[in-house]
């Protein structure tokens, strides 16, 4: 009987949680946003949502979800952190190309701009957290469950051009970015141009990436500013979260 009952609480707390999230929805911005940028058989299907305050400084550019589509399988400042308060300072400019390659999610007051000539790709289950900016200017791709932490950047450009004092060699303004499927990033992260990383990588808080780190193999810990490697042998238990990960993000 007690655990009939308590069965019944978590079915009941589950959808008073899904009933809270669905009221925190920017409805206007997310009708605006779906029907602008996809065919009516998809729009209709409301597979993006927006929650809290957005500026759309630009939606021109090219967005896809590849694969099965669902309502609110990606949510732009998505109430999924500790934190509860939006500061109203998201904002999205795509000018390039953004692909969804299943459920994604970002936190609240992120910054995303993705460049005329930039390319960038989602994951399955790839999340970027509150304050998290990316700047694609040429190719950023994140793995499936690629999730990083509140406060991180992802950049693949100098933004200004930088040479060699005394040769006069001007270096590659971009460079693509490549970040493994399983990785997991704490807060504070700053990935630059030029990083790859292998599958179950660890990134620990504060840490600069600006290198290429599979030959490291996979099931490592790297952090430090840049990244070293830390320690092998250790990831995320994601077959141990998984389940309740993605019952608790996917709407």
């Amino acid at each position: 009987m007690i655990e009939i009952l308590k069965h019944n609480y978590r079915k009941i707390n589950t959808g008073y949680q899904k009933l809270k999230v669905y009221y925190s929805i920017n409805w206007t911005k997310t009708l605006y946003f779906n029907f602008k940028k996809f065919p009516f058989s998809v729009a209709k299907q409301l597979p993006v949502f927006f929650y809290g305050d957005v500026k759309f400084t630009s939606i021109g550019g090219k967005i896809e979800i590849k694969g099965a589509i669902k309502k609110g399988m990606i949510g732009f400042g998505q109430p999924y952190e500790m934190n509860t308060l939006h500061k109203g300072i998201a904002e999205i400019n795509i000018l390039g190309t953004l692909v969804f390659m299943g459920h994604v999610q970002f936190g609240k007051d992120y910054f995303m701009y993705i460049g005329e000539k930039g390319y960038c790709e989602f994951g399955h289950m790839a999340s970027l957290a509150s304050n998290a900016k990316l700047i694609c200017m040429e190719r950023i791709i994140l793995g499936n469950y690629a999730r990083f932490g509140s406060e991180s950047q992802i950049i693949d450009t100098n933004f200004h051009q930088m040479m060699d004092t005394q040769t006069g060699e001007k270096f590659k303004l971009t460079a693509p970015i490549f970040i493994g499927n399983y990785n997991y990033a704490s807060s504070r992260v700053t990935v630059l141009q030029g990083t790859t990383t292998p599958d179950f990588c660890t990134i620990a808080s504060n840490t600069l990436c600006n290198a290429d780190y599979t030959s490291f193999g996979s099931n490592i810990l790297i952090g430090g500013i840049p990244a070293k490697f830390l320690k092998d042998s250790i990831s995320r238990d994601w077959e141990g979260e998984k389940a309740a990960l993605d019952n608790y993000m996917m709407m």
